[in-house]
């Protein structure tokens, strides 16, 4: 239990999607300009990867390694399908994000006007396949290992969004260089929060 906690942890500030990786950046720039959009975008994200990550870790263990389709049959055992794996992964992302644009169009039309173009393009989010593909490269050994590790992820790229739409309001009010405003202001701040998260790299877990 105190394993699946550090991954949580770890996957949330210290290996943030946004602030150690910057992945998922359009739509984190163009989405984090109001906290009520941020957060509609942010728990769909969560969602997402939530779903997809142990989803596609199952897809690996049992469909794509070198030898995973042994338990069919023996004679499968030496078959290699990883070279699939970009694909399969992208396909059960879509998959997910069009559930949750019908989701959120059917019982939050509103949010569904605000957030626009950015809700399917969460099938493209560079964060929700990285969280598949750092799942991939660490290689965790269990399901459950894979789902902590999705559920923090996404909840690490809300509270970025979240946290920069919260500064980003407040900022209106400030009396900031025209050249500055807009996104100018905008990436200054993730990269200054970014630097902020990578305090709690001294965390011990």
């Amino acid at each position: 239990m105190e394993h699946l906690f550090n991954i949580f942890i770890k996957s949330i500030f210290i290996d943030n999607m946004v602030f150690a990786y910057f992945l998922g950046m359009c739509s984190f720039l163009a989405v984090s300009k109001t906290v009520k959009t941020s957060m509609g975008l942010g728990i769909a994200v969560i969602f997402v990867m939530a779903i997809t990550v142990p989803v596609n870790y199952l897809m690996n263990k049992y469909l794509l390694l070198p030898g995973a389709l042994s338990w069919l049959d023996p004679s499968f055992a030496t078959l290699d399908l990883s070279f699939l794996s970009f694909i399969m992964f992208i396909a059960v992302i879509a998959s997910m994000t069009q559930l949750v644009e019908m989701v959120v169009e059917k019982f939050s039309p509103s949010l569904y006007n605000s957030l626009g173009i950015f809700l399917p393009l969460i099938a493209v989010n560079c964060a929700i396949l990285g969280g598949s593909l750092f799942m991939q490269e660490r290689e965790y050994e269990t399901l459950a290992e894979a789902t902590v590790f999705g559920l923090g992820s996404g909840i690490g790229w809300a509270l970025a969004i979240v946290s920069v739409a919260a500064i980003r309001e407040r900022l209106k009010y400030s009396d900031i260089p025209k050249p500055l405003r807009g996104l100018g202001i905008a990436f200054i701040l993730t990269g200054l929060m970014g630097i902020a998260f990578m305090t709690f790299m001294g965390i011990k877990l």
